[in-house]
């Protein structure tokens, strides 16, 4: 189960992954928290559609479908009102009744049905920083970590009203976007004689950055990468295809970044690190 905030960020971390684990027959199930009602249009051909502007969440709901449908994952809502990305300083309030400000154990409790019914042996989630400081994504986090142990606290949870017990057995951050992918791929291009488009992100990285994680976890997806690209070009609202996400020509990725991060956060089962597969110590 990989437990995301918005509709697209399913396709932008760990998409590789579950569609390698989905083409060994393993069942993966999204949990989209939220319906991206307050996402931006952030592909410049798209901006100014009226159509779009006025039915934002049709349209991400149908972008939603297609990528699923490119990926072989089962796919389902948690029914949340996106929050959006405060902008400002001061920051201004977040909107009433969004997901960041629902109680954290009531909606946790809303993905606790969710594990119960799918009964996943992992999950994947985003740390507390939220992979980046969005409230959504911070929410995720926070609801994530009370479900993994919720899911089986039957006096939290009772059965008659959130279904049978069950308890998950790992639970993995995405950790995709981190130094040393960054910084392989920025000089594998600057090797080539090519642009990087990572300069200024590794400016901003200094070693205070969260995104200085130990990552546990190496899951060997290359042949998948052409999937990743064609779900995430699927969200059209929120990526550009002639965009940053893809100047990384796909021979480079393959051969200098074959794999995808991940950082185990619990596990219940024994397990040696670093690990090539999120099923380590289950299967």
């Amino acid at each position: 189960m990989a437990v995301h905030a918005h509709p697209d960020d399913e396709s932008s971390k760990g998409a590789a992954t579950m569609a390698k684990y989905v083409s060994e027959g393993v069942d993966v199930l999204v949990v989209t928290c939220t319906g991206g009602e307050r996402g931006s249009i952030l592909n410049p051909k798209l901006q100014g559609d009226k159509y779009i502007e006025e039915h934002i969440h049709e349209v991400r709901k149908k972008e939603m479908d297609e990528a699923r449908e490119i990926l072989g994952v089962e796919q389902e809502w948690l029914g949340f009102v996106d929050s959006g990305l405060p902008e400002g300083d001061p920051l201004p309030p977040l909107p009433e009744g969004c997901f960041a400000l629902e109680d954290v154990d009531k909606a946790a409790g809303e993905l606790v049905r969710k594990i119960r019914a799918f009964r996943p042996q992992v999950i994947t989630t985003y740390d507390e920083n939220g992979g980046y400081p969005h409230p959504d994504h911070i929410m995720t986090h926070k609801i994530s970590m009370v479900a993994f142990e919720g899911a089986a606290d039957t006096e939290k949870y009772p059965e008659d009203a959130y279904g049978p017990a069950y308890q998950p057995q790992k639970l993995y951050y995405n950790q995709g976007f981190n130094r040393p992918r960054t910084e392989a791929l920025h000089n594998a291009l600057l090797d080539r004689g090519l642009e990087s488009p990572y300069g200024d992100w590794l400016k901003r990285w200094d070693e205070s950055d969260h995104r200085n994680r130990t990552l546990t976890t190496h899951v060997p997806c290359a042949e998948f990468f052409e999937i990743r690209d064609k779900a995430l070009i699927a969200h059209a609202t929120q990526i550009d295809p002639d965009g940053g996400w893809f100047r990384v020509p796909m021979e480079i990725q393959k051969e200098v970044w074959p794999t995808e991060e991940y950082e185990l956060a619990k596990s219940l089962v024994d397990t040696s690190l670093p690990e090539d597969d999120l099923f380590a110590g289950i299967r």
